[in-house]
Protein backbone atom coordinates (compact mmCIF):
# COMPACT_ATOMS: atom_id res chain seq x y z
CA UNK A 1 0.00 0.00 0.00
CA UNK A 2 3.14 2.41 0.48
CA UNK A 3 4.27 1.72 -2.93
CA UNK A 4 1.01 2.20 -4.32
CA UNK A 5 0.84 5.54 -2.28
CA UNK A 6 4.02 7.05 -3.60
CA UNK A 7 2.70 5.89 -7.26
CA UNK A 8 0.02 7.86 -6.62
CA UNK A 9 1.42 10.96 -5.12
CA UNK A 10 3.75 11.28 -7.82
CA UNK A 11 0.93 11.02 -10.82
CA UNK A 12 -1.39 13.54 -8.82
CA UNK A 13 1.88 15.64 -8.42
CA UNK A 14 2.74 15.22 -12.57
CA UNK A 15 -0.74 15.85 -13.52
CA UNK A 16 -0.84 19.29 -11.26
CA UNK A 17 2.42 20.14 -12.65
CA UNK A 18 1.11 19.29 -15.88
CA UNK A 19 -2.30 21.59 -15.74
CA UNK A 20 -0.13 24.44 -14.36
CA UNK A 21 1.85 23.91 -17.34
CA UNK A 22 -1.04 25.08 -19.55
CA UNK A 23 -1.76 27.69 -17.30
CA UNK A 24 1.63 29.37 -18.28
CA UNK A 25 2.60 28.95 -14.68
CA UNK A 26 6.55 29.40 -13.27
CA UNK A 27 8.68 26.70 -11.24
CA UNK A 28 6.72 27.72 -7.79
CA UNK A 29 3.39 27.72 -9.23
CA UNK A 30 4.22 24.32 -10.27
CA UNK A 31 5.18 23.22 -6.98
CA UNK A 32 2.66 24.35 -5.51
CA UNK A 33 -0.40 23.06 -7.81
CA UNK A 34 1.97 19.63 -7.84
CA UNK A 35 2.01 19.51 -3.74
CA UNK A 36 -1.72 20.38 -3.52
CA UNK A 37 -3.39 17.96 -6.21
CA UNK A 38 -0.88 14.65 -4.21
CA UNK A 39 -1.25 15.67 -1.27
CA UNK A 40 -4.92 17.61 -0.79
CA UNK A 41 -7.09 14.62 -0.48
CA UNK A 42 -5.39 13.06 2.16
CA UNK A 43 -5.24 16.07 3.55
CA UNK A 44 -9.39 16.85 4.00
CA UNK A 45 -10.40 13.41 4.20
CA UNK A 46 -7.78 13.22 7.87
CA UNK A 47 -9.72 16.44 8.85
CA UNK A 48 -13.15 15.05 8.38
CA UNK A 49 -12.32 11.67 10.39
CA UNK A 50 -9.66 13.36 12.87
CA UNK A 51 -6.83 10.79 11.54
CA UNK A 52 -3.92 12.79 12.83
CA UNK A 53 -1.01 13.52 12.28
CA UNK A 54 -1.78 14.23 9.28
CA UNK A 55 0.54 12.32 6.83
CA UNK A 56 2.56 15.02 5.11
CA UNK A 57 3.47 16.10 8.73
CA UNK A 58 3.96 13.13 10.22
CA UNK A 59 6.27 12.52 7.05
CA UNK A 60 7.77 15.46 5.71
CA UNK A 61 9.55 13.71 3.19
CA UNK A 62 6.28 13.42 1.08
CA UNK A 63 6.66 17.02 0.02
CA UNK A 64 9.83 16.63 -1.42
CA UNK A 65 8.49 13.71 -3.42
CA UNK A 66 5.99 15.18 -4.51
CA UNK A 67 8.04 18.50 -5.58
CA UNK A 68 10.45 16.47 -7.25
CA UNK A 69 7.67 14.45 -9.37
CA UNK A 70 5.60 17.80 -10.27
CA UNK A 71 9.85 19.17 -11.45
CA UNK A 72 10.42 15.85 -13.50
CA UNK A 73 7.06 16.02 -15.13
CA UNK A 74 7.45 19.94 -15.72
CA UNK A 75 10.76 19.20 -17.45
CA UNK A 76 9.72 15.96 -19.59
CA UNK A 77 6.78 17.66 -20.46
CA UNK A 78 8.72 19.86 -22.74
CA UNK A 79 9.53 17.11 -24.71
CA UNK A 80 5.78 15.25 -25.13
CA UNK A 81 3.38 16.42 -27.73
CA UNK A 82 0.29 14.73 -26.36
CA UNK A 83 0.20 16.76 -22.98
CA UNK A 84 -3.54 16.15 -22.72
CA UNK A 85 -3.42 12.74 -22.97
CA UNK A 86 -0.63 12.25 -20.25
CA UNK A 87 -2.20 14.42 -17.86
CA UNK A 88 -5.93 12.47 -18.16
CA UNK A 89 -4.00 9.18 -18.02
CA UNK A 90 -1.73 10.36 -14.82
CA UNK A 91 -5.18 11.80 -13.49
CA UNK A 92 -6.69 8.23 -13.57
CA UNK A 93 -4.33 6.56 -12.06
CA UNK A 94 -3.87 9.06 -9.28
CA UNK A 95 -7.64 9.28 -8.64
CA UNK A 96 -8.67 5.31 -8.29
CA UNK A 97 -5.16 4.56 -6.31
CA UNK A 98 -6.06 6.97 -4.32
CA UNK A 99 -9.20 6.01 -3.46
CA UNK A 100 -8.30 2.17 -2.38
CA UNK A 101 -5.33 4.56 -0.20
CA UNK A 102 -8.55 6.51 1.28
CA UNK A 103 -10.95 3.15 2.04
CA UNK A 104 -7.87 1.67 3.49
CA UNK A 105 -7.23 4.74 5.89
CA UNK A 106 -10.94 4.78 6.89
CA UNK A 107 -11.45 1.92 7.66
CA UNK A 108 -8.62 1.89 9.71
CA UNK A 109 -10.12 4.17 11.66
CA UNK A 110 -13.20 2.25 12.47
CA UNK A 111 -15.41 3.93 10.54
CA UNK A 112 -18.31 2.01 9.01
CA UNK A 113 -18.59 0.65 5.64
CA UNK A 114 -20.44 3.84 3.54
CA UNK A 115 -18.24 6.18 5.43
CA UNK A 116 -14.99 3.98 4.20
CA UNK A 117 -16.42 4.63 0.94
CA UNK A 118 -17.05 8.06 0.96
CA UNK A 119 -13.69 8.94 2.29
CA UNK A 120 -12.10 6.57 -0.44
CA UNK A 121 -14.10 8.58 -2.64
CA UNK A 122 -13.24 12.04 -1.11
CA UNK A 123 -9.64 11.03 -0.98
CA UNK A 124 -9.99 10.36 -4.50
CA UNK A 125 -11.48 13.46 -5.82
CA UNK A 126 -10.73 16.42 -3.84
CA UNK A 127 -7.09 16.76 -4.79
CA UNK A 128 -8.28 17.34 -9.00
CA UNK A 129 -10.87 19.51 -7.53
CA UNK A 130 -8.16 22.01 -5.74
CA UNK A 131 -6.27 21.79 -8.72
CA UNK A 132 -8.88 22.44 -10.86
CA UNK A 133 -9.99 25.75 -8.84
CA UNK A 134 -6.16 27.05 -8.07
CA UNK A 135 -5.97 26.67 -12.11
CA UNK A 136 -8.94 28.40 -12.84
CA UNK A 137 -10.84 25.45 -14.43
CA UNK A 138 -13.78 23.90 -14.26
CA UNK A 139 -13.20 21.00 -12.03
CA UNK A 140 -13.18 17.33 -13.87
CA UNK A 141 -15.27 15.99 -11.04
CA UNK A 142 -18.40 18.45 -11.76
CA UNK A 143 -18.13 18.19 -15.52
CA UNK A 144 -20.65 15.53 -17.87
CA UNK A 145 -18.09 12.60 -17.48
CA UNK A 146 -17.65 9.96 -15.24
CA UNK A 147 -14.88 11.04 -12.95
CA UNK A 148 -16.56 10.56 -8.72
CA UNK A 149 -18.63 7.66 -9.91
CA UNK A 150 -15.65 5.95 -11.14
CA UNK A 151 -13.79 6.53 -8.18
CA UNK A 152 -17.29 5.62 -5.98
CA UNK A 153 -17.30 2.73 -8.53
CA UNK A 154 -13.60 1.69 -7.37
CA UNK A 155 -14.27 1.99 -3.26
CA UNK A 156 -17.22 -0.10 -3.39
CA UNK A 157 -16.14 -2.55 -5.96
CA UNK A 158 -12.25 -2.87 -3.16
CA UNK A 159 -14.72 -2.74 -0.06
CA UNK A 160 -16.97 -5.37 -1.47
CA UNK A 161 -14.16 -8.20 -2.22
CA UNK A 162 -12.66 -7.27 1.17
CA UNK A 163 -15.97 -7.89 2.88
CA UNK A 164 -15.90 -10.96 0.56
CA UNK A 165 -13.15 -12.37 2.03
CA UNK A 166 -10.54 -11.77 -0.99
CA UNK A 167 -6.76 -10.88 0.21
CA UNK A 168 -6.06 -7.30 0.03
CA UNK A 169 -3.33 -7.46 -2.55
CA UNK A 170 -5.72 -9.11 -4.88
CA UNK A 171 -8.44 -6.76 -4.16
CA UNK A 172 -6.35 -3.78 -4.38
CA UNK A 173 -5.23 -5.22 -7.79
CA UNK A 174 -8.70 -5.45 -9.06
CA UNK A 175 -10.16 -2.48 -7.57
CA UNK A 176 -7.45 -0.43 -9.16
CA UNK A 177 -7.12 -2.02 -12.40
CA UNK A 178 -10.61 -1.91 -12.97
CA UNK A 179 -11.50 0.97 -11.82
CA UNK A 180 -8.42 2.97 -14.31
CA UNK A 181 -10.19 1.04 -17.57
CA UNK A 182 -13.33 2.30 -16.66
CA UNK A 183 -12.13 5.86 -16.12
CA UNK A 184 -10.44 5.51 -19.86
CA UNK A 185 -13.36 3.65 -21.30
CA UNK A 186 -15.28 6.79 -19.92
CA UNK A 187 -12.65 9.46 -21.63
CA UNK A 188 -12.58 6.92 -24.80
CA UNK A 189 -16.40 6.73 -25.27
CA UNK A 190 -17.31 10.12 -23.81
CA UNK A 191 -19.81 8.27 -21.29
CA UNK A 192 -21.57 10.12 -18.91
CA UNK A 193 -24.41 10.02 -16.57
CA UNK A 194 -27.67 11.50 -17.68
CA UNK A 195 -28.10 15.37 -17.39
CA UNK A 196 -31.71 16.35 -15.98
CA UNK A 197 -32.86 19.34 -17.86
CA UNK A 198 -36.06 21.32 -16.43
CA UNK A 199 -37.59 24.43 -18.41
CA UNK A 200 -36.61 27.41 -17.00
CA UNK A 201 -38.00 29.92 -19.01
CA UNK A 202 -41.28 30.76 -16.43
CA UNK A 203 -38.33 31.07 -13.74
CA UNK A 204 -36.07 33.37 -15.88
CA UNK A 205 -39.21 35.50 -16.49
CA UNK A 206 -40.90 35.87 -13.03
CA UNK A 207 -37.15 36.95 -12.14
CA UNK A 208 -36.61 39.75 -14.42
CA UNK A 209 -40.17 40.74 -13.18
CA UNK A 210 -39.08 40.77 -9.72
CA UNK A 211 -36.33 43.54 -10.85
Amino acid sequence: MHTIYLVAIAAEAASGALMGMRRRMDLFGLCVVGTVTALGGGTIRDLILGHYPLGWVAHPEYLAFTVGAAIVAALAARRMHRLKTVFLWLDALGLVAFTVIGCDIAASTGAKLPVVILMGMATGVFGGLLRDILCNQVPLVLRRDLYATVSLATGILYVGLLEAGVAAPAATGVAIGAGFALRLLALRYRLALPVLEADTSSFDEEAGAGH
